[in-house]
């Protein structure tokens, strides 16, 4: 499995910005889809994720009613429309396919499905 994250870039704080993430096999075929990001001196964050299933989505509680995360099953990509950017918004965004674990596809591991290169996002203040 291959994905590419791209789309990001410097924002100012209360500014947009949507990422993108395409796929290497129809993104129907895995159980989920999921972005995450990586900042320096922080922990992994899961920040989104949808089940492909039916369709369901979580956000992280510090995007909630910011974030947006949809997907276009032609295209085989995947995106977060990001609002309301802050600073604490910076980081390395990276998108990935889960397999089903945990009770929601936003606890699980990236590690136990796939990731590819990420993008960067820069919010200034």
């Amino acid at each position: 499995v291959q994905l590419q994250a791209s789309g990001g870039g410097l924002v100012q704080a209360g500014g947009s910005l949507t990422l993108s993430c395409v796929t290497s096999r129809p993104i129907l075929d895995y159980y989920a889809i999921s972005w995450f990001r990586q900042a320096p001196g922080k922990e992994r964050e899961g920040v989104s994720c949808m089940v492909n299933s039916d369709g369901t989505t979580y956000y992280a509680d510090s995007v909630k009613n910011r974030f947006n995360i949809s997907r276009d099953k032609g295209k085989n990509t995947l995106y977060l429309q990001m609002n309301a950017l802050r600073p604490e918004d910076t980081a390395i965004y990276f998108c990935a396919t889960l397999p089903p674990w945990g009770d929601t596809c936003l606890e699980t591991d990236p590690d136990l499905g796939s990731w590819g290169q990420g993008t960067q996002v820069t919010v200034s203040s």
